[in-house]
């Protein structure tokens, strides 16, 4: 499996490599975020893009995903997968539409949503759930003195102690799972303990990209210790 992170991002290969099956192997690069590829009609992105997947075939990566929230909630999820299918001939996932592609295996239309994110990528994450038919009952994120890129490491410095209090502090009643939103947040770990104390399905970025690189890829393997999506096929 190859995977494109943003620059900053620490948190997504350590996770990746902590819930791969044993006859797999990840691999990642990294390009910087776009967040407004619209400006220029998705050019500047799409040429970045290319530049990370044609290092991905330098190798014949039979899998392919661009893990970044943000980044993929900003562009349309047929042109992103059909950039990452038609440059290394490989299946190919991206968070945000691996995040509805769970959320539908799950069946949670309704939702909780916990990020470090401030309140106006809040909003635009919120528009974006919304409008693929998932209702947001409760979100909350974080506040941070920081810019990029200092306020993306700051994100992956979040004590897991402080995330497991933020999960729980969005959960509502008729809330069919949690997401945990953020490839650049420390949470895999989390989710079984989550999962037990709310009972209900929770999942993240990481968890849900994996999930869906490994479906999309032929692999089924039911994985173990970070939340009950990765036990799905």
């Amino acid at each position: 499996m190859g995977v494109i992170v943003p620059t900053v991002n620490t948190v997504a290969e350590p996770e990746f490599n902590a819930m791969r099956p044993h006859h797999l192997s990840v691999h990642f690069t990294r390009m910087p975020i776009h967040f407004h590829p619209e400006k220029d009609g998705f050019k500047e992105f799409m040429d970045d893009l290319k530049i990370r997947l044609n290092e991905l075939n330098q190798f014949s990566a039979d899998i392919v995903a661009y893990n970044c929230t943000v980044g993929s909630m900003a562009c349309p999820a047929d042109m992103l997968i059909d950039k990452l299918e038609s440059v290394t001939g490989a299946p190919g996932v991206a968070t945000a539409s691996s995040v509805i592609n769970a959320l539908k295996v799950l069946k949670a239309d309704r939702i909780s949503v916990a990020t470090p994110y401030s309140d106006d990528i809040n909003k635009h994450e919120k528009a974006f759930l919304e409008s693929n038919g998932v209702t947001v009952l409760k979100m909350a994120g974080m506040s941070f003195k920081a810019i990029e890129p200092e306020l993306g490491r700051m994100f992956a410095e979040v004590p897991e102690d402080v995330i497991y209090e933020h999960a729980l502090s969005v959960d509502h009643p008729d809330a069919k799972a949690i997401f945990l939103s953020c490839a650049n947040f420390p949470t895999a770990t989390l989710l079984e303990h989550l999962e037990n104390a709310l009972g209900k399905p929770v999942i993240t970025s990481n968890t849900a990209t994996f999930w869906a690189g490994l479906r999309k890829g032929g692999i089924n393997d039911s994985i173990k210790g970070f939340g009950s999506l990765l036990s799905i096929s």
